[in-house]
């Protein structure tokens, strides 16, 4: 593991980097809103809000690539299995 940010599947593969990215976004993001909040720029905060969106999609489409992976790697598994060199 990569200082938790990245994990490792079954087959090896990294798969956490959107998602590593999307928390990074996240983080960015509150940390401007709540800067906004304090000096009262409403651009601030509204910048902030777009960058949380962003890091909320960026972490659910590393989940979906992760899933889709995953499956990938179980059809394989059973293919494997239900083929005649398998047996």
């Amino acid at each position: 593991m990569h200082g938790g940010i990245e994990f490792l599947s079954g087959w090896g593969e990294m798969v956490g980097k959107d998602r590593a990215k999307g928390t990074m976004n996240e983080i960015a993001g509150r940390a401007k809103r709540q800067v906004g909040e304090w000096s009262g720029d409403t651009g601030a905060r509204i910048e902030s809000h777009g960058q949380e969106v962003k890091g909320n999609a960026q972490k659910t489409w590393g989940g979906v690539k992760g899933a889709v992976r995953a499956a990938r790697g179980e059809v394989r598994k059973e293919q494997d299995r239900s083929s005649p060199e398998g047996r």
